[in-house]
């Protein structure tokens, strides 16, 4: 699985809000969606994905977690406590961690402003298939 993180504030400057760091340009964004449909297609096309999807942002999150009283407690977002949050991600079928580690490198080549490309960075996990592959 590649994964990609982000921040409430990067969700804003994608929808044109400038935060702390400036809004992005009609097209940046649209250079950026232009290298996601060849990225996806390409992978597509070679048979190594199975699946992938970008994630709403965190102001339109939920955290269920641990139970207060007996009900669990649910929070809206986003989260002061966290900045990053998981963004999108790619699941692929490949020959190994070493393709993966290819793929991901691709898509570290995806356009936008440079005060976003400066922090990006993708995840390359391995999927574990069974509870035995934990250990």
């Amino acid at each position: 699985m590649l994964s990609t993180n982000g921040s409430q504030q990067d969700y804003d400057g994608m929808g044109g809000k400038a935060g702390g760091e400036p809004a992005w340009t009609a097209g940046e964004f649209s250079a950026m969606v232009e290298f996601m449909t060849r990225f996806n297609k390409s992978l597509e096309e070679s048979g190594e994905l199975v699946e992938t999807r970008g994630l709403a942002g965190p102001v339109h999150t939920r955290r269920v977690s641990g139970l207060k009283d007996g009900v669990p407690v649910v929070t809206d977002g986003p989260y002061a406590e966290t900045q990053e949050v998981l963004a999108g991600y790619w699941v692929v079928e490949c020959d190994g961690i070493d393709r993966a580690t290819e793929i991901a490198a691709e898509l570290c080549r995806c356009p936008g402003p440079a005060h976003v490309a400066e922090k990006g960075y993708i995840d390359v996990r391995p999927i574990q298939e069974a509870a035995g592959d934990m250990l």
